[in-house]
C-alpha cells in the first residue's frame, strides 16, 4: 500500500478506531467463545475493543489464524487486519540451543540460521512478528533471564543482534518465510539490583551508553520492525514512560522508525511504580514518551478517548502511534496479503523436517564449552560408558521460552547414544528437581512428589550401575524451569539431590565426566573438584542428545567458549570481565596486604573467564605483529598471529581481539572484546589470523560525554580468552 493511502486510512478512521488499533490482547480472547463473556469482558475489554484491536500475541496454528483474521477483517469497520505476534525465542517446533548457548558458539551465523528456521516454520504457523532478540547485556547470573541474552559483551551482543534480526527478516520482512523482529527490552533490562527480575537498574549514564546500548543500536540498524520496552525503572523511570529513553535515545539518536509495544501489562506498571495514582495518568504518561502498543492493559482502550477530549493530551500523538502500528503491517504486507504465509499444508511438511533438526544439531555442537578435560574424553564407541543422572532420559532442555516447542519432539541423551550406538549403560540415579520439591507457580508438571527413601533408593541403584563401568558419563545441571523469566535464584548451584548422587558415584568411580545443563553459569567448584572433564551443554534444544552424543565420541570436537564468565561462587556476582582498575587493585604477589580491592574469603577472579573453552586438541599462538606502532585519526592498523593445531586431532579455535585503553579522560576497562574469528584447524596446521583496527574501535564517551578516541597508547591482546597476556601495544595520535 503506498504511504498516502495509509494516511488516508488514517483520516477515515474514527477515534474510537484510532485507539483500539494501538490495543494488542490475548489469543484466548479470540479462541475461547464471545469477548463479552469471556476472560476479555473479566478484565475490563470490551468487545468493541477486541473486534477493532490492532494485534494479538501468543496465538499459532494456520487453521486458528486465519479464522481469526477473516472473522476480524469482515467485522472491522475498515478491514483492517491484525498482526499476530509471538514469542519465538531459538526456535518454534524445531528448537535450537537457548540464546545464551548460541553467543557460546561465537559465530553469529549460529544465530542467523536458527532464526531463519524460526521465521520458516512460525510463519507457515501464521505468525508475523517474533519478540526478539532480547539483546539485554547480562552480568549477573542470579538473574533468570540471562539464557534469552548472548552474554555479558556488547560487542558479541551486537554481532548477534544483527545476525537475529537478518535472520528473521531477511531483505524484505514481508516475503515469504520471514518474520518481523521486535528487539527487546529498552533498555538495562539485564542489569536488575540484586538479580532479581523486574527490580529497578541503577546505571550511570555512561555505562548505558558504552556498554547496554550498542547491541539495541545494532538490532535497529539491522532493520528491526518493533522494539519492546523493559518492565525496569532507569534513572528511577518506568521505561514505558521514559521520554528521553524513548523520544531522545530511540527514536532521535538512533533514528528507530518503527513501532514501540509495552511488555506485558507495562503501561498499567506505571502506576505501581509510583509515577502515577491510577491507569489513565499510566496511559499519559506512556503515550507522551512515545509507547505505541499497549500489550494486555486497558490503560490506552478505556483513557485515551477521555484524555483527548479534555485536551490533557493531543489526538496528534495518537495519530503518530497509529501511523506505526499501520505502517508495520504495510512493512509485512498484510494489507495486501492479511493472511501472510499461513498453510495448513505447509505446517504438516516443514515443521520439524530433518534438514531443519539437521541444522539444530550442528548449531548445537557448536554451542557446547569443555571446561575441563584430564584426557578423559573423547570416549570410545566400543568402551562400556554408564550414563548417570536424570538429564539422561530428561527432555525438558530446549529453554524455558520455546512455548511451541513439545518436548515429545526432543531428542536425550539416551536415545542420542542409543542412535549413536556406543555401548553404554543407562541410570537416572535422581530427578532434576529435588524431592518433596515443585518449581514456584509452575503446577505440578515441575515437580518431584519422591520421597526422600525413595529418591536415596535411585542412588543406590545408580551406584550398582557406575560400578559396573570403567567411565561415567554424569548429566546434571538445572532445570529448565529454573531459568527464564521470573526465575531469579540466590543460589546458583545444581540441586541438592544431584550434589548427594555426584558425591555417592564419585565415591566408587573416579573417571567422571560431567555433562552440565544449564541456563546461566552456575557456581560449580563442587563438580570440578570431583569430575575429569566438564561439558556445559546448556540447554541444547530438539537435537540435543544426537548433538551431546557426536560431542562426548569425538565425531567433532568442541568449540563452544564462555559468553559470561561462570563466578567462582554468587557472591562475586555480577562478575564479568571488562572490569575497571581501582586504585587499589588487588597485588597477587602481595596476598597477606589485607587493604586492597579483594574478598577476603574467595578469589577476585571467576571460575572460569569469558571466552574461555578447551578442545580435544590444542593450539599455540605466536606474538601479535602490528603493521604499525603509530596509528592516526583516520586510519587503520592491522593486527595478526599465527595460530598452530599442535594436537593430533582437527579442531576449532576462536581466536579473541582484546584492546585496553592505557589512559583515558575517564576511567577505561582492562580490556574489551573488539573481534573475533572462529578457524578449524587439521593437526599440525597453522593459520594466520589478523585484525583490522579503526578509529571507530576506540571510541567511547569521555569525560564531557563526547563520542570519541582520545590520543594515547593502546594494548591489543589476541588469544584464546580474556585472560590471554599475548600483546602489543600502538599509538593513536
Amino acid at each position: 500500500m503506498e504511504q498516502q493511502r495509509i494516511l488516508d486510512l488514517l483520516g477515515e478512521m474514527s477515534l474510537d478506531e484510532k485507539i483500539n488499533q494501538l490495543f494488542q490482547g490475548c489469543g484466548s480472547f479470540y479462541t475461547e467463545g464471545s469477548v463479552a463473556t469471556g476472560p476479555a469482558s473479566e478484565q475490563g475489554f470490551s468487545e468493541k475493543t477486541i473486534l477493532e484491536a490492532g494485534s494479538v500475541l501468543s496465538v499459532a496454528g494456520a487453521e486458528t489464524i486465519r479464522k481469526i483474521q477473516k472473522h476480524h477483517m469482515e467485522n472491522h469497520p475498515h478491514h483492517i487486519p491484525l498482526v499476530f505476534m509471538a514469542d519465538i525465542i531459538n526456535g518454534y517446533k524445531t528448537i535450537f540451543p537457548i540464546p545464551l548457548a548460541q553467543g557460546a558458539a561465537f559465530n553469529p551465523s549460529v544465530a542467523y540460521t536458527g532464526a531463519e528456521v524460526a521465521a520458516k516454520e512460525a510463519s507457515t504457523a501464521g505468525i508475523h512478528v517474533t519478540f526478539s532478540p532480547m539483546v539485554d547485556l547480562v552480568r549477573d547470573a542470579r538473574w533468570g533471564r540471562v539464557m534469552e541474552s548472548t552474554g555479558e559483551d556488547p560487542y558479541l551482543n551486537s554481532v548477534y543482534a544483527k545476525a537475529l534480526v537478518e535472520g528473521y527478516q531477511g531483505d524484505d520482512p514481508k516475503k515469504p518465510g520471514k518474520l518481523g523482529a521486535c528487539v527487546k527490552h529498552f533498555a538495562g533490562y539485564g542489569a536488575p539490583t540484586g538479580g532479581r527480575d523486574y527490580n529497578n537498574v541503577e546505571l550511570s549514564e555512561r555505562t548505558l551508553r558504552d556498554d547496554y546500548l550498542p547491541a539495541y543500536d545494532a538490532a535497529v540498524k539491522a532493520g528491526a520492525l518493533l522494539v519492546m520496552t523493559s518492565f525496569n525503572t532507569l534513572n528511577r523511570i518506568p521505561s514505558t514512560a521514559n521520554k528521553w529513553l524513548m523520544r531522545d535515545i530511540l527514536r532521535e539518536e538512533m533514528g528507530f522508525e518503527g513501532a514501540v509495544i509495552s511488555d506485558w501489562a507495562a503501561i498499567e506498571e506505571i502506576k505501581n511504580h509510583g509515577l502515577c495514582e491510577d491507569k489513565k495518568g499510566a496511559a499519559k504518561l506512556a503515550m507522551e514518551a512515545g509507547t505505541d502498543i499497549d500489550m494486555m492493559t486497558t490503560c490506552y482502550c478505556n483513557y485515551l478517548k477521555e484524555l483527548i477530549e479534555s485536551g490533557e493530551i493531543s489526538e496528534r500523538l495518537l495519530d503518530e502511534a497509529v501511523l506505526k502500528v499501520l505502517e508495520l503491517k504495510n512493512k509485512l504486507g498484510l494489507f495486501e496479503n492479511p493472511y501472510k504465509d499461513a498453510d495448513e499444508a505447509a505446517e504438516k511438511t516443514i515443521m520439524l523436517c530433518a534438514e531443519h533438526r539437521e541444522k539444530a544439531k550442528e548449531a548445537a555442537k557448536e554451542t557446547f564449552v569443555l571446561l575441563e578435560n584430564s584426557g578423559i574424553l573423547p570416549l570410545k564407541k566400543e568402551e562400556k560408558v554408564a550414563f548417570i543422572g536424570p538429564f539422561t532420559e530428561e527432555k525438558s532442555i530446549i529453554g524455558a521460552w520455546s512455548i511451541f516447542g513439545e518436548e515429545k519432539d526432543v531428542v536425550s541423551i539416551k536415545e542420542g547414544v542409543d542412535h549413536y550406538g556406543a555401548n553404554a549403560i543407562f541410570a537416572k540415579g535422581c530427578d532434576s528437581i529435588d524431592p518433596g520439591k515443585e518449581m514456584i507457580g509452575m503446577g505440578p508438571r515441575y515437580a518431584c512428589r519422591r520421597t526422600k527413601k525413595e529418591a536415596d533408593a535411585m542412588i543406590e541403584e545408580a551406584v550398582e550401575v557406575a560400578l559396573k563401568t570403567d567411565k561415567v558419563v554424569l548429566c546434571i545441571g538445572e532445570h529448565m524451569a529454573q531459568t527464564g523469566e521470573a526465575a531469579s535464584r540466590g543460589d546458583i548451584t545444581i540441586p541438592k539431590q544431584q550434589k548427594k548422587l555426584l558425591r555417592a558415584v564419585a565415591r566408587v568411580n573416579k573417571n567422571i565426566v560431567v555433562v552440565l545443563f544449564n541456563g546461566r553459569p552456575l557456581d560449580i567448584r563442587k563438580i570440578k573438584e570431583l569430575a575429569k572433564a566438564i561439558l556445559v551443554v546448556w540447554m541444547p534444544g530438539s537435537e540435543g542428545g544426537n548433538a551431546i552424543a557426536e560431542v562426548l565420541y569425538g565425531e567433532t570436537s568442541p568449540s563452544g567458549r564462555l559468553p559470561m564468565c561462570f563466578p567462582y561462587s554468587v557472591g562475586q556476582v555480577p562478575v564479568f570481565y571488562s572490569e575497571f582498575h581501582t586504585g587499589r587493585k588487588l597485588d597477587y604477589s602481595n596476598l597477606d596486604n589485607k587493604f586492597q580491592s579483594r574478598y577476603l574469603d574467595i578469589p577476585n577472579k571467576p571460575l572460569y573467564a569469558f571466552g574461555y573453552g578447551l578442545s580435544y586438541t590444542q593450539f599455540a599462538y605466536s606474538e601479535v605483529r602490528l603493521s604499525n606502532n603509530l596509528m592516526e585519526k583516520g586510519d587503520e592498523l592491522t593486527a595478526s598471529v599465527t595460530v598452530r593445531n599442535t594436537g593430533k586431532q582437527k579442531g576449532a579455535e576462536v581466536v579473541q581481539l582484546y584492546i585496553k585503553d592505557d589512559c583515558g579522560s575517564v576511567a577505561r576497562p582492562v580490556r574489551e572484546l573488539k573481534g573475533f574469528k572462529k578457524i578449524w584447524l587439521e593437526p599440525g596446521e597453522d593459520k594466520e589470523v589478523s585484525f583490522k583496527i579503526t578509529e571507530e574501535m576506540l571510541k567511547f564517551h569521555d569525560i564531557n560525554m563526547d563520542y570519541k578516541a582520545e590520543a594515547g597508547s593502546f594494548t591489543v591482546y589476541i588469544g584464546c580468552d580474556s585472560d590471554t597476556d599475548n600483546q602489543a601495544t600502538f599509538n593513536f595520535i
